[in-house]
């Protein structure tokens, strides 16, 4: 679900920023998936997730940005339905996992 050595990998990057960059991600993220859910134009949809994509995949949510990544395509055609549910879940159980093992560490 996280690639695990990007999150390192960013740690190190960003050093003792990182639990801010993370505070940034979670609210970009959470203000995106407001933006899916609630969009019905497919190409501003496809924007937003190409957005949540780029995020996910910077910050390590591996499973999310190939989810995503899923949808952009999908989003091609105007009949695909999105499913912003599995988004959503996706997203929320990689940031309970995440934070879980940020505060152990």
């Amino acid at each position: 679900m996280i690639s695990w050595d990007r999150v390192n990998e960013l740690r190190e990057e960003v050093g003792e920023e990182f639990a801010e960059v993370v505070d940034i991600f979670l609210e970009e993220a959470e203000e995106a998936l407001e933006r899916i859910k609630s969009e019905t134009d497919h190409s501003k949809m496809a924007e937003h997730v190409h957005f949540l994509k780029g995020c996910a995949l910077n910050i390590g949510f591996e499973e999310l940005g190939v989810t995503c990544q899923q949808t952009e395509r999908a989003l091609s055609d105007a009949a695909s339905p999105v499913d912003h549910h599995r988004i959503g879940d996706l997203y929320e159980k990689s940031k309970a996992e995440l934070l879980e093992v940020l505060s152990a560490s």
